[in-house]
């Protein structure tokens, strides 16, 4: 008899087998296979909240399969994922196949390598039930908020929409955000920016005002820089009045937890966090490798950890010491203290193998995989390189009674920078290299120049700084946050425009209501004392049921007063209205959402009927019919492609979006390539045009 073993995945699965070898038969669950029905609450709130499970619809013969296998297997081993949710799994399959909860059948794999195996095998555990009820109590504490409040929204606004624990906060994260640019007022200030030439050099070197031998100067308008001007330019002689001299130490980031992986992931690569998580679930499955065959990648890429094993960091300096040398190892292997209150259960995310580098096997991985494993591949490499070294220079350069600042590095070491830099969410200050400096010495003026400035807003949030938002604010888990995003912008509660997440007046209106009548569940404090009573259920340290029944009762009454509160009520949302005049009565026609997605309607409902498929043009012309518009449509996979609205008598469709601009070169047609800067391109054969692209022209 073999013995059977239960992971998520077919990749997963088919990974495991390679390393487990004869006498085992590895099958996939394909994710959860019990679960709280949808078609209603499941949940019995009399019988301290006993949550009626069943079989996923569609998953009858799968289950059958399991069963079967189960039964002619001498043991049955559960390898679900190593996190809450995985464990959940294992509990309802031990429940389906009739195993003891007390029998040492479950195992977790850290990584999907040859040691990772052997070692999860050899240390089999019972399900952790702390574990279970954490999870229990998320998923039935989901579903009566999203079950109860759902409906009271849908009644009071408008069909279809939802609320959660979770995705209505980050909602009024998003609101506050942007209440805080409405109600922000600039203020006027100008700076005086200057370079200086010193004495016998060529070389140019800015500074800037920001003194008077009375103190600190703020110039308020442009009167006041005009004065200030004058008088500078009427000054003979400017020096060096101070120099300072010193050396910045810069320490390479920490290896990726989850969250950090979606931040930077979202800087550098443009990847949404869903597309994030579902590449790096790929890596950590198992890839097939020419000569290596299945084999995991990456480690297990749900952890709050910053823990590095000891063989991956002497396996990581074997690999620097043997590329770049010893003096780019630090005096000491880099430990990095995880947070505290962090789940600590895995290492950090880091790749199986620190010495297989990601050109090694780039044609072995799709695009995307490439670029994520080469992503944690650098930061981890990194994270155990020396530091960079900078030797830095401050200097005043006094005009009379004014005082102006120049500041500049040079590298001297350039430690892990040689592979690595963390992406920034705002732009820094430039530095650049001062030429050799001496006190005293004479400068000249080569311009100085008064600009006005005006005080900024703070930024709307993109997926990384909302994430960021969320984790240090204590909303939800890193694990969630891709559902999260994905569940406000497809229900249209916040928009996506770029990288930028903006509210909608749905999501504005739909926040107010929440505010008025359960100011709890969009309350910060309160959604993270909540996650922090979960988090001491995962510790045995609460019972799941009284947690649920002490959120349930004041709920309860809110609902109900709400109801009451808003029986006669209907919030209206104001429709987009288009450009589009409806041929049938005359009126501009305006976007409408439903069940199945957004269209276009005519607003004479119900005298006129009239409505249409919802299509977002580029402004652009298609390049091979020249009559229709080109629309941004999705494929099956969800995936933005571009086609002309008059298919199916145009055939044109790209993946990337072309404009109405032309190619100086051969007059062909110009596309748009986005990235960390956008292009606009020339595709024709032979031809490589290709420029920046800006909003207001190039």
């Amino acid at each position: 008899m073999s013995k059977l073993v239960i992971v998520e995945s077919p990749a997963k699965a088919k990974t495991i087998k390679k390393y487990l070898g004869e006498g085992y038969e590895v099958m996939a669950s394909m994710g959860h296979v019990r679960d709280l029905p949808s078609k209603k609450l499941s949940v019995n709130v009399r019988k301290h909240f006993e949550p009626s499970y069943e079989i996923i619809e569609g998953k009858e013969e799968l289950v059958k399969k399991l069963e079967k296998a189960a039964k002619k297997s001498e043991c049955v081993y559960l390898a679900t994922d190593p996190d809450r949710e995985g464990e959940a799994i294992s509990w309802h399959l031990a429940y389906i196949l009739g195993l003891q909860l007390d029998e040492k059948n479950r195992v977790e794999f850290n990584e999907i390598t040859k040691t990772g195996v052997k070692n999860g095998m050899a240390s089999p555990r019972s399900i952790n039930i702390d574990l279970v009820d954490a999870q229990q109590a998320r998923r039935i504490l989901d579903r009566l908020v999203g079950y109860k409040l759902s409906p009271f929204l849908s009644r009071s606004i408008r069909r279809g929409l939802s609320a959660g624990r979770v995705q209505s906060v980050a909602v009024k994260i998003i609101l506050d955000r942007e209440n805080q640019i409405r109600e922000f007022k600039p203020e006027e200030y100008w700076t005086m920016d200057a370079k200086f030439i010193p004495k016998g050099s060529r070389k140019a070197f800015a500074a800037t005002l920001y003194a008077t031998d009375e103190g600190k100067i703020k110039i308020s308008n442009e009167e006041e820089a005009k004065k200030i001007l004058s008088e500078l330019e009427k000054e003979e002689k400017f020096i060096v009045s101070k120099l300072r001299n010193g050396t910045r130490k810069k320490q390479p980031a920490p290896p990726f937890t989850t969250s950090t992986l979606q931040q930077e992931a979202s800087r550098k690569l443009n990847f949404q966090s869903k597309r994030t998580m579902k590449v790096a679930q790929e890596l950590y499955e198992g890839i097939e490798i020419p000569e290596m065959g299945a084999v995991g990648l990456i480690t297990y890429m749900r952890t709050d950890s910053l823990r590095i094993s000891n063989d991956a960091i002497e396996e990581a300096g074997e690999y620097i010491k043997g590329r770049w040398g010893e003096k780019y190892l630090p005096e000491k292997p880099r430990i990095f203290r995880t947070k505290a209150g962090a789940q600590d259960g895995h290492e950090a995310i880091r790749p199986t193998m620190p010495s297989l580098e990601p050109d090694r096997i780039k044609s072995s991985l799709t695009s995307d995989q490439y670029k994520m494993y080469k992503l944690i591949w650098e930061r981890f490499i990194a994270c155990q390189m020396a530091e960079c070294i900078q030797k830095t220079t401050g200097a005043e350069i006094t005009g009379g009674k004014y005082i102006f600042k120049a500041t500049g590095y040079r590298v001297e070491f350039d430690g892990f920078t040689t592979l690595y830099v963390e992406g920034q969410d705002s732009e820094e200050e430039k530095q650049t290299e001062l030429p050799p400096l001496e006190k005293d010495m004479q400068v000249r003026p080569k311009e100085i120049v008064p600009n006005q400035h005006f005080t900024q807003p703070p930024a709307r949030f993109t997926e990384a700084t909302l994430i960021k938002a969320l984790e240090e604010n204590g909303i939800g888990r890193p694990s969630t946050y891709a559902a999260t995003i994905s569940t406000i912008t497809s229900r249209g509660y916040v928009k996506r425009e770029g990288k930028t997440l903006y509210p909608t007046e749905l999501g504005e209106v739909s926040t107010k209501l929440m505010l008025e009548h359960f100011p709890k569940i969009v309350n910060v404090k309160f959604t993270a004392q909540m996650e922090e009573r979960l988090d001491k259920v995962e510790h045995g340290e609460e019972q799941w049921a009284e947690l649920l029944e002490s959120f349930y009762g004041d709920f309860k009454e809110t609902l109900k007063k709400a109801k009451e509160d808003m029986k006669d009520v209907k919030i209206k949302v104001q429709d987009e209205e288009t450009d589009i005049v409806c041929e049938k009565c005359g009126r501009k026609m305006v976007v409408k959402t439903g069940r199945y997605g957004k269209f276009i309607a005519c607003p004479g409902y119900p005298e006129c009927k009239n409505v249409k498929n919802f299509v977002e043009t580029v402004g652009a012309k298609c390049p091979k019919c020249g009559n229709g518009d080109i629309v941004m449509r999705k494929s099956k996979r969800g995936r933005t492609f571009y086609g002309c609205s008059n298919y199916p008598e145009c055939d044109f469709v790209s993946w990337t979006e072309p404009t109405n601009e032309r190619c100086p070169n051969c007059g062909g047609v110009l596309y748009k390539r986005k990235g960390k800067v956008t292009k606009l391109y020339c595709a024709a054969e032979g031809c490589g045009f290709s420029k920046n692209f800006e909003e207001n022209g190039v």
